[in-house]
């Protein structure tokens, strides 16, 4: 079955097979050719001849039915895990007879799911049929493929061809983004070095009044108290005023250890944690950046979250900057021993924990994440320290 299996894949690709029909017709056509050398009879060759005319026919015309078809493929919209991406193709016929029979095929990635199939029974000469269609997704990730496969048994169901096109498509899927409503971790983080100083407030926090770095158009949301009333009756229209951010002249770095050997689970979630710490920090106002061993300093919503979907494990190693705090997520404890000043850290403990206790860095506080327990609870629950 396997070797009949690959004669007939090889068959379709390459040319074109029999399919049911085509070999009882076949079949047909040889008895009646038998029974015509048998009996001399006339008619019986006529019908032998005629069949095995159709068996010829058929397998010409269905691989020149697909030779001139030409696919395109729309760009796919960057979605979230969970949401479903739309998929549009289209098939041009430019030939002027109709094109029927016709299957199409969109060969994804194994791990995106298997190939998706749509009949189309006509395509009129000179017309194109656009093709759109919604696959689910489950895991974030930067996935690529580039072949649409086209099949037919025109004309008349005999014989059945494939023939593969490059169309080349690159769907984004972003990892989820929790909706956190605090996180000490980017709340107090510098505020112990800043508290040593005898500095008042929170650190890191966007400045109410201070130098005016510029005057822009006003945007809903924006407090009234920083209008310029003087600008904006010069140019008629509301211009607020753009202050300079004065929290201790320090940046966040959300950096995510993705040149370490990850447990799976445990680096989809810190994938998570990164992307839901960078728009926490965002949403608050703050200068934060993302760091990756594979791409260094990312700053930016959309380049921000194309880094979190195509990082994995075991990247080329690198070393985080020390020059600006840093949130560090990681599995490995060893690697909170040589943090900036006043960084902070995300551990995530080992399933399988060595009889040894490891010894880590006691400086900054952090937070001990269990696998079992809801993420986002635990990215809202106080720091600690080792």
């Amino acid at each position: 079955m396997k070797i009949t299996k690959n004669i007939t894949n090889w068959l379709e690709i390459h040319a074109s097979s029999p399919t049911y029909g085509g070999w009882v017709l076949a079949g047909i056509a040889i008895c009646y050719l038998g029974a015509a050398i048998n009996t001399m009879a006339g008619w019986l060759y006529v019908i032998s001849g005629v069949c095995i005319a159709l068996v010829g026919v058929s397998a010409f015309l269905a691989p020149r039915s697909l030779k001139n078809l030409i696919i395109k493929r729309s760009p796919i919209q960057p979605v979230s895990v969970g949401d479903d991406i739309t998929i549009e193709i289209e098939v041009h016929n430019p030939t002027q007879k109709p094109v029927t029979l016709l299957q199409v095929a969109d060969i994804l990635p194994f791990i995106l799911g298997k190939p998706v199939k749509q009949p189309i029974d006509t395509i009129d000469a000179k017309d194109s049929h656009r093709w759109t269609y919604y696959h689910p997704t489950e895991r974030r990730g930067l996935y690529r493929w580039e072949t649409v496969e086209l099949a037919t048994g025109a004309p008349w169901g005999l014989f059945w061809c494939r023939r593969q096109r490059e169309c080349k498509a690159r769907a984004i899927v972003y990892p989820t983004v929790l909706p956190l409503t605090s996180c000490p971790l980017v709340d107090e983080i510098g505020q112990d070095e800043h508290q040593k100083n005898d500095l008042r407030g929170k650190p890191l926090q966007l400045a109410t009044t201070g130098l005016v770095r510029s005057l822009r158009p006003y945007r809903i949301g924006d407090p009234t108290r920083l209008i310029h009333w003087r600008t904006s009756a010069r140019y008629g229209e509301l211009r607020v005023r753009e202050l300079e951010v004065i929290t201790g002249g320090q940046e966040i770095i959300i950096a995510l250890d993705s040149a370490a050997n990850w447990q799976q689970e445990q680096f989809e979630q810190a994938v998570i944690a990164a992307a839901s710490l960078y728009f926490y920090a965002h949403r608050q106002q703050l200068q934060v950046e993302l760091w990756t061993a594979a791409t260094g300093l990312i700053k930016g919503d959309i380049p921000v979250l194309e880094t979190l979907a195509a990082t994995n494990p075991l990247e080329e190693a690198n070393t985080p900057p020390d020059n600006y705090p840093l949130i560090w997520l990681t599995q490995n404890p060893l690697t909170l021993s040589n943090l900036p000043l006043g960084s902070r850290w995300v551990l995530w403990e080992d399933i399988n924990p060595s009889s040894e206790q490891l010894i880590v860095n006691r400086d900054y506080p952090g937070i001990i994440l269990h696998s079992e327990q809801e993420l986002q609870l635990q990215l809202q629950k106080p720091l600690s320290s080792l």
